[in-house]
């Protein structure tokens, strides 16, 4: 059985919510790799993550959902090396690391205004581009 995943001294992922399961990796191993199964699916149960305040599993939600399966579990896999239990712990590193993420709020945007002096140099662009668009014309062709 695998170990909880400890993300604060208040998240944790619980070892009942991590399915693990080996397959053989692509990539670097030699003929190690057509022998071995090093790489790791990791699969994660979100809604059984302990301590996550019901913000912060939207967001979660929100940021892994390019990465979950049908069941809404999120999938992490890991193939870096060609050590199995090298692999599960990157993995392990990984879904730490998201949870965490999803942990801080985004500041809310406050909307700004321009200076005075972007002002000026976007409506002198404006008119150096006009300039330049005018002088391409007909010659005599310039009044309108």
């Amino acid at each position: 059985m695998a170990e909880p995943i400890v993300v604060t001294a208040t998240v944790r992922v619980p070892a009942r919510a991590l399915t693990v399961r080996a397959a053989r990796a692509s990539g670097p191993g030699g003929q190690n790799v057509n022998k071995v199964a090093s790489k790791v699916d990791l699969r994660v149960d979100l809604d059984a993550i302990e301590g996550l305040e019901d913000a912060a599993r939207e967001r979660l939600r929100a940021l892994v959902a390019a990465r979950t399966d049908a069941e809404g579990r999120l999938i992490v896999v890991s193939q870096r090396t060609r050590d199995q239990a090298r692999n599960l712990e990157d993995a392990r590193d990984r879904v730490r690391a998201l949870v965490k993420a999803a942990l801080v709020a985004a500041r809310p945007r406050r909307p700004t205004r321009p200076g005075a002096e972007a002002r000026e140099r976007r409506i002198g662009a404006k008119k150096r581009r006009a300039a330049v668009k005018r002088l391409r014309g007909r010659p005599g062709a310039e009044e309108s």
